[in-house]
């Protein structure tokens, strides 16, 4: 049967219109490659409907809550129909970056230490609760939405006058948010393509860190590819980016993000199962430094579906 692919893009998330470009990109390069697509938004369409158009393969472009966090895995699982990226566990425990370092914790790698604040007990003793328990942390301090991705809610801070209003800016975007030491170094990622590690890419921004705006809005933005990093410290990011992987249990395609201190220490910041697809997105330059374009890319992820086990 041929395959008619139906690409997941849009959603309701707050990281929609980075979804709909990744999507876009996906769905041209799918058609180029002579593949039956057809792009299908979940915020306009019920997902059910899917096996009714006559769908039998999914590749998901979405990104955030409701894209990435298993939700749309677990519909697709009901309806047998396979999927590209992370399955339904993996996609949970990678959007909620406390229960990830945590997984990475458990197993040596070198994660930075955190607060775990809940919303409910910030409404009830606001910055009185955060301040006593933020207390063995030092500024400068990340303040961070706890399932959200693309940066999005991420406030870096050098005092506790700045503190409530970071913390009011997480919670808008999550439940749950993590107070995290910030140290100053040089920002890497590694992305993954099946069992294949990719070359790592260094990301150099003119703002205090990888934020929203040094992703999406500036274009001085520098991403470099080989990333300068001698033989022996690629090798090690590459192999703390597999463990990381593995543990989690992710499928397909997805991208680690690290920093390296002053001491030549690699610490894990995050993950993402669901990598972006645009002209400025990561994954795709790190395979073409590897050899690979960008629509062999997106076919390699679409023939490394999970077909789901009751299919």
């Amino acid at each position: 049967m041929k395959k008619k692919v139906a690409v997941l893009l849009g959603g309701n998330s707050s990281e929609r219109q980075i979804s709909i470009a990744s999507g876009d990109a996906v769905l041209k390069s799918l058609i180029r490659s002579g593949i039956n697509a057809y792009p299908f938004d979940t915020r306009d369409f019920p997902i059910m409907q899917l096996k009714k158009q006559g769908f039998n393969t999914a590749y998901i472009a979405l990104h955030g809550q409701g894209g990435e966090d298993g939700s749309i895995q677990g519909v697709l699982e009901y309806l047998n129909i396979p999927y590209t990226g992370s399955g339904i566990m993996a996609s949970s425990i990678s959007l909620d970056k406390k229960k990830t370092k945590l997984l990475w914790k458990s197993i040596g790698l070198h994660v930075l230490p955190d607060l775990y604040i809940q919303k409910e007990n910030f409404l009830k003793n606001s910055c009185f609760f955060l301040e006593k328990k933020f207390s063995q942390l030092e500024y400068p301090l990340i303040i961070k939405p706890n399932n959200q991705g693309s940066s999005i809610g991420i406030t870096l801070i050098h005092s506790k006058e700045q503190l409530k209003k970071s913390v009011e800016t997480a919670f808008k975007y999550s439940n749950t948010i993590l107070i995290e030491k910030f140290i100053k170094g040089e920002e890497y990622t590694v992305s993954i393509l099946d069992t294949k590690i990719l070359p790592s890419i260094r990301i150099i921004s003119k703002n205090n860190f990888y934020d929203y705006s040094s992703k999406y809005q500036l274009s001085s933005t520098q991403y470099l590819c080989p990333s300068g990093l001698n033989k022996n410290e690629e090798i090690t990011i590459k192999t703390i980016s597999k463990k990381a992987w593995n543990i989690l249990g992710c499928n397909g395609c997805g991208r680690i993000d690290l920093i390296l201190d002053k001491n030549n220490k690699f610490w894990l910041l995050e993950i993402n199962t669901i990598p972006g697809m645009t002209n400025r997105s990561l994954l795709p330059i790190a395979a073409n430094a590897a050899g690979i374009s960008f629509d062999t890319l997106v076919l390699k992820i679409l023939n490394k579906t999970i077909i789901p086990n009751n299919y």
